[in-house]
């Protein structure tokens, strides 16, 4: 981690990993069914999304490597050349772009703690909006925000970033009943469809 906690050496050393692990299934890619490739490959979108929300906030320049794997995985599952076309083959795959995954994930957090499941650390720094006085707003899942004007090096942190996603959703998402409920709404992510945000959750 450099000292900017751009994260920008770890996302060099998931890439590198990931390369590795699509060459040597572009190795054996000739004896395997598109169905079985997307099953081994699937194994590695999931590596691309462990602790992917301390990714939250940072350019898409300094994501584009992890962007630039998830493409290529989903080009090898359908063995297409390297200019391919990516977005029909995400779309038809049920994978959230890198970003949207990240978002997806942060979005889990503040579901969690806004239903009072998330971890004690987690609880400790978001907190659910509580107005003054009896309002409508009371019951509809918001979030509190920051007590302090937020700073540009602060931008990124949890505390800013997932009171403000969260809030930005429609009401009925932010007081779903249940986290699958949540989940299996339509996504307010790039319009995604129900299957994306499934699959996308498997990295939760």
């Amino acid at each position: 981690m450099d000292k900017r906690l751009s994260l920008s050496k770890n996302i060099a050393a998931v890439s590198r990993a990931c390369r590795f692990f699509l060459y040597n299934i572009r190795r054996i890619r000739p004896f395997l069914t598109t169905y079985s490739t997307q099953l081994l490959v699937q194994a590695m979108v999931l590596y691309l999304d462990y602790c992917n929300s301390l990714l939250a906030g940072l350019p898409a320049s300094t994501i584009r490597p992890l962007q630039l794997i998830q493409n290529a995985a989903a080009r090898l599952v359908y063995n297409l050349p390297r200019h391919s076309h990516v977005t029909p083959l995400l779309t038809t795959l049920h994978w959230l772009p890198v970003i949207a995954r990240i978002k997806f994930k942060t979005l889990v957090l503040a579901y969690q703690v806004v239903k009072g499941s998330a971890p004690t650390y987690l609880l400790k720094i978001l907190k659910p909006y509580t107005p003054a006085r009896p309002l409508c707003s009371a019951t509809s899942g918001r979030l509190a925000p920051p007590p302090l004007r937020t700073c540009a090096s602060r931008s990124r942190l949890l505390m800013v970033l997932a009171p403000r996603w969260w809030n930005d959703l429609p009401v009925e998402v932010r007081t779903a009943e249940t986290l699958v409920t949540f989940e299996t709404e339509d996504s307010p992510l790039q319009g995604a469809p129900l299957p994306v945000v499934r699959f996308c959750n498997l990295g939760t």
